[in-house]
C-alpha cells in the first residue's frame, strides 16, 4: 500500500490513484489540513507527499506543515521510498538541507519542457524518457539542490527541476500528478488563468504520456524495494 499526502483540498492525487493501482497496489490518502495523525510510513511501500499553495514557510496559517516534514525525514531515515510533489518537493528540500526561495525568479506556469541531467537519465525515476520532455508547471517558489543530493532535471527557467537524495527519496517541482479537472479548478484561481487549460490540452498527449511514466517509475521502484 502507499501513503498519499494531501496537503491542499485543490491538490488531489490525480492520476497518482488510477496509477497505483493498474500495479495491483492500493493506496490511502491522509489530508494534513484535516488534523489527522499520519500513520507509521514504514507501514507503506512508498510515500507521496502533493502539492499546494502556500509556501513551505506558512507554518503559522498552515501549522500541519511541520508534521508532513517530520514525516518526510522519516522516510529518508527509514529508506521509505519517497515522492515530493512541487510543495512536497519544496518540503523535502527544506528538510535536506536546501533553500527554498518564496517567491521566486524561477516561478513557471503552464506546459514547459524539463531536460534531463546525464544522472536523471539513468535514473529508474525517468527510465524511457527522452532527454528532453513535457512538464506541467504551477509554482511562484522554488528550491535549490540539498548538500548531497543528485540533480536529476533542470528547464530554461528554473535550475533544479527534480533530484535524488539517497536511494530512495525524489523531489520534483513540476506536477506529474495533474489532469484536466485540476488543471481546470487551478486555472479559475484568482486572478483567472483560462490559458492554463488551453496550454494543457495543446500539450496533453506528450504531457501525459511522460507524466504517467514518472509516476509508474516511482510506483515500480518503490515496489521493487518493498519485494526485495
Amino acid at each position: 500500500m502507499f501513503l498519499i499526502v494531501q496537503n491542499d483540498p485543490h491538490c488531489p492525487a490525480g492520476s497518482c490513484a488510477p496509477i497505483i493501482e493498474a500495479r495491483a497496489a492500493s493506496f490511502r490518502v491522509v489530508a494534513g489540513y484535516d488534523d489527522l495523525a499520519f500513520p507509521d510510513p514504514t507501514r507503506f511501500q512508498g510515500v507521496i507527499v502533493l502539492g499546494g499553495e502556500m509556501s513551505v514557510y506558512a507554518t503559522e496559517r498552515f501549522p500541519y506543515l511541520d508534521r508532513v516534514r517530520s514525516l518526510m525525514r522519516e522516510c529518508v531515515d527509514r529508506q521509505v521510498p519517497l515522492f515530493g510533489i512541487c510543495l512536497g518537493g519544496q518540503l523535502l528540500a527544506q528538510v535536506l538541507g536546501g533553500t527554498v526561495s518564496s517567491p521566486s525568479s524561477h516561478g513557471e506556469k503552464g506546459i514547459h519542457s524539463v531536460t534531463l541531467t546525464e544522472a536523471g537519465a539513468g535514473d529508474p525515476l525517468f527510465a524511457g524518457l527522452a532527454e528532453t520532455f513535457t512538464t506541467f508547471q504551477m509554482h511562484n517558489d522554488s528550491f535549490t539542490l540539498p548538500p548531497s543530493a543528485t540533480l536529476l532535471a533542470h528547464s530554461a527557467a528554473c535550475p533544479v527541476q527534480a533530484f535524488r537524495y539517497g536511494a530512495t527519496a525524489y523531489a520534483v517541482q513540476f506536477h506529474p500528478e495533474v489532469d484536466r479537472d485540476i488543471v481546470s479548478c487551478w486555472s479559475e484561481f484568482p486572478p483567472p488563468e483560462p490559458d492554463l487549460v488551453r496550454q494543457y490540452e495543446v500539450g496533453r498527449a506528450a504531457y501525459d504520456a511522460d507524466s504517467r511514466r514518472i509516476i509508474g517509475n516511482f510506483v515500480s521502484l518503490a515496489l521493487r524495494r518493498y519485494l526485495s
